[in-house]
């Protein structure tokens, strides 16, 4: 569990990578909270008045559609940071961003955080670092969900969740109604998606791990 104090800027260290230093300047001003998986960090038309950043967990601002259907915005990951992050008073939110498991994140408030990247330029880096994530991972959903089918979605994104270890395991497995939503699906065609992935032998579950048997047969039925 992080804490304040030590354990904050150690753990701010770890998540953006910066020097100590920096990290302590920003523990300074900031608090850690903690969230239960589904809980909601941000409502949706609240006004930001802090920067989150994500030390430990994975966050998601999600929108719905006059239907009702889930969309995935935004994926906040470790050492990603969302909210006030701009010299902007206030900030709307656009959309609600829940945690998507157990997360823990820093909280500065904006004033503090735009003092903060004014002073300390390596810090302005990696908050452009984050952004750059966060566009070209948007820019990546708006792309496949033109170009690929349903179930290709799928295929790219276990590919995609797999290249953030070792490129075979993906750990914990993904829950189905949670890969759906990130690849703008529904829940029953990525469970047939993956079942027909585990029968052809592409893919195979052990205990809590999805582990990618055949990469390659794998890529090519991403169309």
């Amino acid at each position: 569990m992080i804490v304040e104090g030590t354990d904050l800027h150690e753990a701010i260290r770890a998540a953006l990578g910066c020097s100590p230093d920096v990290a302590r300047a920003v523990a300074v001003h900031a608090n850690a909270r903690h969230y239960t998986a589904q809980a909601q960090i941000l409502r949706a038309d609240d006004r930001a008045e802090a920067a989150w950043l994500v030390m430990v967990g994975r966050a998601q601002a999600l929108a719905y559609t006059v239907d009702g259907q889930m969309v995935l915005i935004h994926e906040y990951r470790v050492g990603d940071l969302f909210g006030a992050v701009g010299p902007a008073e206030v900030w709307p939110v656009e959309a609600a961003v829940i945690a998507a498991e157990p997360t823990s994140a820093a909280c500065v408030p904006a004033a503090d955080f735009v003092l903060l990247v004014d002073r300390h330029g390596s810090l302005g880096l990696l908050l452009v670092g984050s952004l750059l994530r966060q566009l070209r991972a948007t820019s990546m959903r708006m792309i496949n969900r033109t170009t690929l089918s349903a179930p290709g979605r799928v295929y790219a994104e276990l590919l995609r969740l797999a290249r953030l270890g070792d490129g075979k395991t993906i750990r914990p497995a993904p829950v189905h109604a949670a890969l759906a939503v990130t690849v703008q699906s529904t829940r029953e065609t990525v469970s047939r998606a993956v079942n027909a992935l585990e029968r052809r032998g592409i893919v195979r579950r052990e205990n809590d791990t999805l582990l990618i048997v055949a990469a390659q047969r794998l890529e090519e039925m991403v169309i």
